[in-house]
């Protein structure tokens, strides 16, 4: 959470316009690896119910993403930043600020975030149909 906002701040004050930058924390692991790692961090926080028997596999889709990687290179070369987070503490702070705001959580999930998304988005996504 930090690092990115670090990062926005870096490319504002020393980025060029037009450009695009990237803010990665150095990890690359697969969508299971994620979950799994998920899951793990739930049970030390508390969550004995996030048991890898909540993992469904279903069929993949056209464009599946089989892993998550995003190379910041650009970014620590060009505006000097850094991620400060590792991949691991970054994941369990997130969990954390989740378990501690359920009622954000839930507020996302209701009827206002989905008019607050087809008023934003829903243009854009017909667009792309």
């Amino acid at each position: 959470m930090d690092d990115h906002a670090r990062g926005l701040a870096a490319a504002c004050c020393r980025g060029k316009p037009g450009e695009s930058y990237n803010f990665g924390g150095r990890a690359e692991v697969s969508n299971l690896e994620l979950v799994k790692n998920l899951l793990s961090i739930l049970r030390e926080l508390g969550q004995p119910q996030a048991t890898e028997q909540l993992i469904s596999f279903v069929k993949d889709r056209p464009g599946h993403d089989w892993r998550y990687a995003i190379d910041g290179t650009k970014s620590e070369r060009e505006l000097g930043w850094r991620p400060q987070e590792t991949f691991a503490s970054g994941l369990r702070r997130t969990l954390e600020w989740y378990l501690a705001n359920p009622s954000w959580v839930f507020s996302v999930q209701d009827q206002s975030q989905k008019d607050w998304f087809e008023k934003y988005y829903e243009e854009r996504v017909a667009g792309s149909r």
